[in-house]
């Protein structure tokens, strides 16, 4: 008895939960799903630097660093790609002012230092396995070449990302949808120039240190 008098107390006009108001909106799942996986692409990074932490001395009697880095290149690498990260930044304001032309300019410009420092990363590994330094060397050389390879397969398939995102633009113009990926975009571009950063301190400075 007391049961059913409780129940019929309860207020009729009780607002819905949360998950009766229906799905959440397109823009927040993506937003949310993106940062999930940018968020493990930065562990999974840590778990490679972790790992050259534990391996550069392993050099079996091979090269280290000292002996291999051209620290000249990976300055102009370095610039090449923080420089990128400016001009990726203009093409995301030119995209909040819906300036197609400014958006083109931006995304020319960041592809181009992009795919500088990706030449001259490329050369840096030619030059290395010519002179004997290849990933089977020394567990320091796997160590390295799995994790800044790491780096720059993320930066192609953001060059290629970049590619895409440009076609849309000019076949769909800014919708929203177009808008949403340019801005996933963007956050994965700054977020490689975030680890450049800690890969150059890490790998390249300290490489180079007795």
């Amino acid at each position: 008895m007391n049961i059913a008098v409780a129940i019929d107390t309860v207020p009729q006009d009780t607002p819905p939960s949360v998950s009766e108001t229906g799905p959440a909106p397109k823009r927040v799942v993506v937003a949310y799903g993106f940062w999930i996986f940018l968020l493990s692409d930065i562990i999974m990074f840590a778990a490679l630097f972790a790992s050259y932490a534990v391996l550069v001395r392993s050099t079996a009697g091979g090269p280290g660093g000292a002996q291999l880095f051209n620290q000249v290149t990976v300055a102009i690498e370095t610039v090449c790609l923080l420089v990128s990260s400016y001009t990726c930044g203009l093409m995301s304001l030119a995209i909040n002012s819906r300036y197609r032309l400014g958006t083109y300019l931006g995304a020319i410009l960041t592809f181009a230092l992009g795919a500088a420092f990706l030449t001259l990363e490329i050369r840096e590994f030619a030059d290395m396995i010519a002179r004997g330094a290849t990933p089977e060397r020394s567990a320091f050389l796997s160590a390295f070449f799995t994790l800044v390879g790491c780096h720059g397969l993320h930066v192609t398939l953001g060059l290629i990302w970049l590619v895409v995102m440009m076609v849309q633009v000019a076949a769909m113009g800014f919708v929203p949808a177009v808008e949403r990926r340019l801005l996933c975009f963007s956050l994965f571009w700054h977020a490689l120039d975030i680890v450049w950063v800690g890969l150059f301190t890490v790998v390249y400075l300290m490489g180079v240190s007795p």
